[in-house]
């Protein structure tokens, strides 16, 4: 019952064996190779686009690096408060753009309103000479929070954004639940609403270790080559994360995983909503559950072994559930029922 992240649990099988596949004989290095050439396709079929995709090892370099393209060292970036690059990534797109600030805005459920940034813009006056000027903003699908931004939400922060001379990156890490859960195109709610740069993740679905930056308009990324490899994150054995990739996007992997985590995380939600002394804090559109419960609830799970995070401190009774691409049915099912028997008890 490790409900701690989806980065607790290993690799899919599919993704192994494609790294094994991968291993045999030599092929040139630094992403010349066959591989990533295949990979490369697959980005453009899914997005149904030609589009410019660069596989790195982490979240937090697809982040950075998206960002960096985006904005200079001067500038600013929006974002929401509970934003991962605010919050889980140690000041790593301050580092990459050279020092460009971030700027958090509120919003309800983990995501930004349209309304907000428009108030925010002009409260940072973009365009003016005073101040730091913003250049970008980021938004998070699925959110923080385990909310989904739909495609109207992201087009009015889109056309807001544009209006005004800013550019919108997408941080994904978690996109193929968004995917999932909306049942939508990835094209749909990204590019066809106005997204510039995605952060595609891989790693908590069922990846080893492999993102990719992707831009829309191919010739915004011509300067990733140089600033990934600056950074450290051009492997000289591509090939190993480009497989992955390409694994991962071959059939119906992704989303299969992604729906199968999407499932596991509506059973967790209604089960425990319907515990007296439980509540959820934000809908549960995705593959997180952020739920108020009881404390002797908290003290019976942990002492049954499950693992989760609890948010807002030690004493907080607002827990995080995550689940993965192998989370185990039964798992949530015990979950549930020991959840249930200390509800009652109390």
């Amino acid at each position: 019952m490790n409900f701690a992240s989806d980065n607790v649990v290993g690799a899919a099988p599919e993704i192994l064996a494609a790294i094994v596949a991968a291993n045999e004989g030599s092929l040139s290095s630094y992403g010349d190779d066959p591989v990533t050439t295949r990979m490369t396709a697959r980005f453009d079929a899914i997005f149904e686009r030609k589009v410019a995709a660069f596989p790195v090892g982490t979240g937090t370099a697809a982040n950075a690096l998206a960002l960096a393209a985006l904005t200079p060292p001067h500038s600013a970036i929006f974002c929401h408060a509970k934003a991962h690059i605010q919050d889980g990534e140690c000041g790593a797109p301050e580092f990459y753009t050279g020092g460009a600030k971030l700027l958090t805005l509120p919003g309800e459920d983990g995501k930004i309103a349209a309304a907000t940034l428009q108030r925010a813009i002009a409260e940072a006056g973009v365009g003016s000479s005073g101040g730091v000027p913003v250049a970008a903003v980021s938004i998070t699908q699925a959110s923080e929070a385990g909310t989904l931004y739909s495609p109207a939400e992201i087009r009015a922060i889109a056309e807001i954004a544009h209006r005004n001379g800013l550019s919108l990156h997408m941080d994904g890490a978690r996109f193929a639940n968004a995917v999932a859960a909306l049942g939508l195109s990835p094209a749909e709610i990204t590019w066809r609403v106005g997204v510039d740069v995605l952060s595609f993740g891989a790693t908590k679905n069922g990846a080893m270790g492999a993102e990719a930056v992707v831009f829309f308009e191919p010739a915004r990324g011509s300067e990733l080559p140089y600033r990934r490899k600056r950074a450290g994150h051009l492997f000289s054995k591509q090939r190993f994360l480009a497989a992955q990739l390409e694994a991962y996007l071959t059939g119906d992997l992704w989303l299969r995983n992604a729906r199968h985590a999407n499932r596991q995380a509506a059973r967790l939600a209604g089960g425990l909503r319907a515990l007296p002394g439980f509540s959820l804090r934000y809908p549960a559109e995705a593959n997180i559950v952020h739920v108020e419960m009881p404390e002797p609830a908290i003290r019976r799970l942990q002492e049954a072994g499950a693992v989760f995070h609890r948010r807002g401190g030690p004493d907080s009774r607002l827990v995080r559930l995550v689940t993965a691409f192998d989370t185990r049915p039964e798992d949530v099912e015990r979950f549930i029922e020991i959840a249930g028997v200390a509800s009652v008890a109390r």
